[in-house]
């Protein structure tokens, strides 16, 4: 591990240490881009846009009702090929998102402590560097996953209602916490990182028909309410953390945006675990019914 103060890096606003610098052998596999890459005009243009995510749900929302009623006469496109190309690039990106940003949620555990995690100005913790190159990113990935819904749309395939609500909260939520400099956001954005980077794998191996039967759907839903079990958990300490110091204590908490991630993280743990039960357990009850 080299010197901290070797790796110490100043941009428009902060200074932070540069994970990837603070380890020789990792930082070969990061651009100098990365390494100095300078969050804050995006930060900015995003603090002073709050209807960019709004006006994206309006639009993604309207799809989703009209797109449903055009196809409602009409036969199926068969879009399998462009299906599984994306699937597939959402899939590498999103490893490469984990693969960049596990590393500093690794870094962050080992240096500091709990509260310091779920309390530390995450400009100075994650957000700047190669790490906040990725932590942004994610944030602005939220909006072309929304096209997973066209697909659906045009397939004529189901569109339940955990699916689009997923799509919009999931926007809503990553926006406010990213302008709002959440300190648990790193958290969340490896969960979701490594959740999404097996997921849109399966998803990507379905559509070419080439799925391991070791592979199921089960292992994929199971992984997403893990996610939402951690997720939860987080939130409540932050509310313990945030009770602990009060709103004019040390802790960069955001009670407004906590409160939502706990609404979201509980509505989201519910509905899958719904999803699960109706899923798995009622067709094998009904498989042994039949036999």
């Amino acid at each position: 591990m080299a010197a901290s103060q070797d790796c110490v890096i100043t941009n428009s606003e902060v200074t932070y240490e540069e994970l990837s610098c603070l380890y020789p052998a990792l930082g070969k596999l990061y651009w100098s881009f990365e390494q100095k890459y300078d969050p804050f005009p995006m930060l900015h243009w995003m603090e002073e846009n709050p209807k960019v995510p709004i006006i994206g749900v309006i639009f993604y929302l309207a799809f989703c009702i009209f797109g449903q009623r055009y196809m409602k006469s009409r036969d199926p496109w068969q879009w399998r090929g462009i299906l599984a190309v994306w699937n597939l690039s959402l899939s590498l990106f999103s490893w490469i998102g984990a693969i960049r940003t596990a590393p500093q949620l690794m870094h962050n555990l080992a240096t500091y402590s709990i509260r310091d995690n779920l309390c530390f100005d995450p400009r100075v913790t994650y957000g700047c560097g190669s790490s906040g190159l990725w932590v942004q990113l994610f944030i602005l990935s939220k909006f072309p996953e929304l096209f997973d819904s066209f697909f659906i749309v045009i397939h004529k395939k189901k569109l339940i209602f955990l699916h689009w609500y997923h799509h919009v909260t999931v926007l809503l939520y990553c926006w406010h916490s990213y302008v709002t400099k959440s300190p648990s956001g790193l958290f969340f954005v490896v969960m979701n990182y490594s959740v999404h980077a097996i997921m849109y794998g399966y998803y990507f191996l379905m559509a070419i028909k080439m799925k391991p039967k070791w592979l199921n759907a089960m292992i994929i839903t199971t992984a997403q309410i893990t996610q939402m079990v951690v997720g939860v958990a987080i939130t409540i300490s932050t509310f313990y953390y945030y009770h602990a110091e009060g709103p004019s204590g040390s802790c960069n908490i955001q009670k407004q945006n906590n409160v939502a991630a706990f609404i979201m993280y509980g509505s989201y743990l519910f509905l899958f675990a719904q999803f699960f039960v109706r899923r798995y357990f009622k067709v094998k009850a009904i498989v042994k019914k039949k036999v």
